[in-house]
């Protein structure tokens, strides 16, 4: 739509033979323009500035009241909270050539021993963050290409889900597959680990629950998506799962119901609509196990906070654009934001009172699709459409007190090898 103040100039600038001359008349006669005049003109030579002496100083007493102070930086990030120090650089940046520029997929899963799993098309790739070495661990069917990963808490075996609909377990001591489980009619675009149970969402919009100890697999499916479930996160407790769809809707299910068989269906225990566009972005609070925050995709670009306990709004942040993850810090009462176009940013929010703390505009070249967190919990990993993964110092890790041998070496999870 062509705003009216630009209209007369738009008109008469049009090549006679591109436009109808009756048409332009009619329409500048409808919106009252003369198409051979200027629309912007002085009538009149503009009014002078007073002299008076007393209204020039109660502008200057007043011009402090509305000052406002310089806006951040926004190719280099802004930080807004004095007592914090964010670097806007990345620690470390790994080429992943092949990465899947897919808002739906969920293809990276930082394990608690310390490997990062990433799908690259095809290809799942395990990278040990004290090494620093890189391993091919499997390839999906031929046709296929890997659409989810995630691990077990403890990270001794890997969940894949595949565009086929396959969802493959992994043992990450022996770097073999230990089975593959079918049913699935499109891709699984989500996975989340219940101890034994591996949860599996798909494009479909049903969600599977997969017991890998048995030969019968598939021992629950919950139907409450109309759209592809792309957001799968169980409690830590395992007691609620939430799940997020194309659909725009959030579900928390209850995973205590005790019943299970393979036609057994679940109903929700709560549903949300709240969101206007799809919801990818889940986390539960770890220092806080009844609260879950929900982020909307395109169009939406607010985070919900919810109590499971009551199934109440409890907060709401609105952010600028599309929010791709969600994480929670798990030693401070803040929450970080992963965003796409046109900001690509990074944000870090203190909860509840949802101040700013830190942004990193431009942090990839193209949208940022998610994120995990380090198992000490002060780096987050993020990839984008860009094909890059970055690792960045978000959090600082709680003082510990000084031990009696003084030694300090790092332990088997720390970030200082990855370097």
């Amino acid at each position: 739509m062509i705003p009216t103040s630009n209209l007369g100039a738009t008109l008469a600038s049009q090549n006679i033979q591109n436009t109808s001359p009756a048409h332009t008349a009619r329409l500048a006669e409808n919106l009252g323009i003369n198409v051979n005049q200027r629309i912007l003109r002085f009538h009149q030579q503009g009014p002078q500035p007073t002299t008076d002496p007393t209204l020039a100083l109660q502008r200057q007493l007043a011009r402090p009241l509305y000052q406002r102070p310089a806006g951040p930086n926004a190719s280099n990030g802004a930080v807004t909270n004095k007592t914090r120090v964010i670097p806007t650089s990345p620690q470390r940046v790994l080429d992943a050539p092949g990465m899947i520029d897919d808002f739906y997929l969920n293809l990276i899963s930082w394990s608690g021993l310390n490997q990062l799993a990433v799908a690259l098309c095809e290809s799942t790739y395990i990278w040990n963050a004290e090494t620093g070495n890189v391993e091919l661990l499997g390839t999906a069917p031929e046709g296929s290409y890997v659409s989810a990963v995630n691990f077990t808490s403890d990270g001794s075996f890997l969940g894949i889900g595949n565009g086929n609909g396959d969802v493959e377990v992994w043992d990450m001591e022996t770097t073999q597959k230990l089975r593959t489980m079918t049913g699935h009619q499109a891709q699984v675009a989500s996975l989340s680990w219940n101890n034994h149970i591996l949860s599996s969402g798909c494009a479909d919009g049903s969600i599977w629950f997969h017991d890998v100890r048995v030969a019968q697999h598939k021992v629950m499916q919950l139907l409450g998506h109309e759209g592809e479930v792309c957001g799968l996160t169980w409690r830590a407790d395992g007691e609620l799962l939430a799940s997020g769809g194309n659909d725009n809707v959030v579900n928390i299910w209850d995973g205590r119901t005790g019943s299970s068989g393979e036609g057994w269906r679940g109903t929700p225990l709560y549903t949300k609509n709240n969101h206007t566009a799809a919801v990818k972005a889940l986390a539960w609070c770890p220092w806080q196990n009844n609260l879950l925050a929900t982020g909307g995709g395109t169009g939406d670009a607010q985070v919900h906070f919810w109590s499971s306990s009551t199934g109440a709004r409890v907060n709401t942040l609105q952010t600028p654009t599309q929010i791709s993850s969600v994480q929670f810090a798990p030693h401070t009462r803040e929450v970080l934001t992963t965003h796409g176009a046109p900001v690509n940013s990074l944000m870090v929010h203190s909860y509840p009172s949802m101040s700013k703390v830190a942004e990193i505009n431009d942090a990839h070249d193209a949208r940022v699709l998610g994120s995990a967190v380090s198992p000490l919990g002060d780096v987050v990993c993020t990839y984008a459409g860009d094909e890059n993964v970055k690792f960045w110092k978000i959090w600082e890790l709680p003082k510990k007190k000084k031990e009696k041998t003084g030694s300090t070496e790092a332990g088997p999870g720390s970030m200082l090898l990855i370097r």
